[in-house]
């Protein structure tokens, strides 16, 4: 099942950060650029290193030139982390290219790679709060409140696998179809964010 090998490479991809811990460390993606899992460890990588990020800029004492600065390396990231989940619909759209669509089949509410998108970041949330589920120097109340969220972020990791696998399965056999739309995000873009184009400071 897919919803298992990416929970897998997304705990080895988080693992491989934290050995270094260092959000400019260089990636060592270990699988083959033209496979689905090269796709899956690059795209936890990118959210690992965002979610340290974000928790740079939310530093009380930040000087604001240095949060503008992380301000604008988040927005690249979330650049990046949009078009590797197209790359992984892209890689579906082409899997499934033979599948042919019943009758009654029905679209998802999102695409297989958006819903994959959430599983990372789930495996990101799971490995922090078992952290602080196990932080010696917090009180009891924090680390029992911690091991309370965390059992619900793995009880909704398994039922997010478990759609994730069924959506796949039902594409696969017709039931339902996929149809991507492209984010379209416009903030990064010159031509489309008028602040860029026209040169406005507000």
């Amino acid at each position: 099942m897919i919803a298992q090998q990416a929970n897998k490479i997304f705990d080895q991809a988080i693992h491989d950060y934290h050995v270094h811990d260092y959000i400019d460390h260089p990636i060592d993606n270990p699988y083959p650029a033209s496979t689905l899992e090269h796709l899956l460890y690059l795209k936890c990588w990118i959210d690992t290193v965002q979610w340290h990020m974000e928790d740079e800029v939310r530093n009380p004492d930040i000087d604001p030139v240095e949060g503008l600065k992380w301000k604008r390396r988040i927005d690249q990231s979330n650049q990046e982390r949009t078009d590797t989940v197209e790359y992984i619909d892209s890689y579906y759209l082409n899997e499934f290219k033979n599948a042919v669509p019943l009758p009654e089949a029905t679209i998802n509410t999102e695409s297989p790679a958006w819903a994959i998108d959430r599983l990372s970041i789930l495996a990101l949330k799971i490995y922090h709060m078992q952290i602080e589920a196990t932080r010696q120097d917090a009180s009891p109340a924090h680390r029992e409140q911690c091991n309370q969220k965390l059992n619900v972020l793995l009880e909704q990791r398994r039922d997010l696998s478990a759609s994730i696998d069924r959506l796949l399965e039902d594409i696969h056999s017709g039931k339902k179809y996929m149809k991507v739309y492209k984010q379209m995000k416009m903030y990064n873009d010159p031509a489309l964010n008028p602040v860029l184009y026209t040169g406005e400071k507000k």
